[in-house]
């Protein structure tokens, strides 16, 4: 029997670990104005202060899913080891760069680091959960949600023009969860290390059922990152355009934060559903809504903050309520022996998904505006429902959320 108690003790535990520690990942994007003006980088350059982010993430995610190395390694120490890691080039970041080459190296092995971190945490929640693990998985992308917004809070309430501390404020918090980790316990569910098996990867591959979840994934990846990384300047040229005393870069940093953060009770809530309603019912009904909001914010550009914050706080939730769902769809379909692997292998693909649709997006802008610069990553959602809707329909989907798709 399952100690009830000790499973949500657990995910507290993985949740506010991962939450510390994913602080890195828009820590330099956060501050990434104050980065261009201070080294005097190009668009370019300040735009791949996050790709580099996602490429480092992907290179990670693919050493460890061709090595089995999440399925070899003890989940918790290579959690532990890669925030370490993670904190440390960000703190050589804020201590000792002054130019794009360097930034961009160290921002680099900060995705490979966090490579560790995300997946793993995944895998250490599905050991705790078999039941509710929309939930469980939805609690952990919560908190990974709420710690990408963490960034933009620190420059907030005491980093404005200080992008040093931002950078030295996330990697403290990192290192707070890259030890927090190690009071984590392993679930009853958490299969034992498996052997290292290069088959694997083609055998996942090859899975239709496996596939289809993996292609509403890289739907759904590439609008999030992307609206992630450049909503704050849509919102500060938004927001600028509006008279009024609020029209300030603290309302734009502060809407940012509020808009990336309330994703994480909206994942909270939506693993709720799913576990009752299914899966793809409501990864298709999230990206539905999210992509029908990269279309609208070119409308709503410039509009009163009245009607500016509820929109972009509803699209703040629907555009990362499904994400959790396609990594509980995988733990779902896949042999237990490589969870890890599996899912270290759609984020992979994933993430690399999102160094393409980051940089698409102020090139776009350069073209049309920033009003209309998100409208063409609703392609991304429009393909991603179309294979949910698909999976929903196969037989694999009676493994999904207990029976309900």
């Amino acid at each position: 029997m399952v100690d009830t108690g000790g499973k949500w003790r657990a995910l507290g535990i993985i949740a506010v670990a991962e939450l510390l520690a994913i602080a890195l990942w828009f820590s330099a994007s956060a501050v990434a104005p104050e980065l261009t003006d201070l080294w005097g980088l190009t668009a370019g350059e300040a735009a791949l202060l996050t790709s580099a982010v996602q490429v480092g993430f992907v290179v990670g995610a693919v050493i460890s899913a061709v090595s089995t190395l999440s399925d070899t390694v003890p989940p918790k120490y290579l959690f532990a080891a890669a925030s370490l890691l993670g904190a440390a080039a960000t703190a050589a970041l804020a201590l000792f760069v002054e130019s794009a080459t360097p930034a961009i190296a160290l921002r680099f092995l900060t995705g490979v680091a966090l490579a560790g971190v995300y997946p793993t945490g995944m895998k250490l929640v599905s050991g705790w959960f078999r039941e509710g693990r929309g939930l469980a998985i939805g609690a952990l992308v919560g908190a990974l949600t709420v710690g990408s917004a963490l960034p933009h809070l620190l420059q907030t309430i005491g980093g404005v023009g200080q992008p040093r501390v931002v950078l030295l404020g996330a990697s403290g918090l990192a290192v707070v969860g890259g030890f927090l980790i190690l009071v984590a316990q392993p679930g009853p569910y958490q299969s034992p290390a498996a052997p290292f098996d290069p088959g694997a990867i083609r055998r996942l591959l090859g899975d239709r059922s496996t596939m289809l979840a993996n292609v509403g994934y890289f739907g759904h990846m590439w609008e999030l990152y992307a609206v992630w990384t450049w909503l704050p300047i849509y919102l500060s040229l938004s927001v600028a355009a509006v008279d009024g005393p609020l029209a300030t870069p603290a309302t734009a940093t502060l809407i940012a934060f509020g808009t990336i953060a309330i994703g994480g009770p909206g994942a909270l809530a939506a693993g709720m559903v799913a576990d009752r309603w299914g899966r793809t019912t409501l990864t298709s009904a999230s990206m539905v809504v999210s992509g029908g909001a990269s279309l609208l914010a070119g409308v709503l550009f410039g509009a009163p903050l009245v009607i500016l914050v509820p929109f972009v706080l509803v699209w703040g939730v629907a555009i990362v309520a499904d994400s959790a769902q396609f990594s509980a769809c995988i733990t779902e379909l896949t042999d237990d022996r490589y969870v890890g692997t599996a899912l270290t292998l759609q984020t992979a693909i994933g993430f690399l998904v999102t160094t393409v649709s980051i940089q698409f997006v102020p090139i776009v802008a350069d073209v049309v505006g920033w009003q209309w610069a998100f409208a063409f990553l609703a392609l991304g959602p429009a393909v991603g429902t179309a294979a949910m809707l698909r999976l929903r329909v196969s037989p694999a989907a009676a493994k999904l959320a207990g029976g309900n798709g």
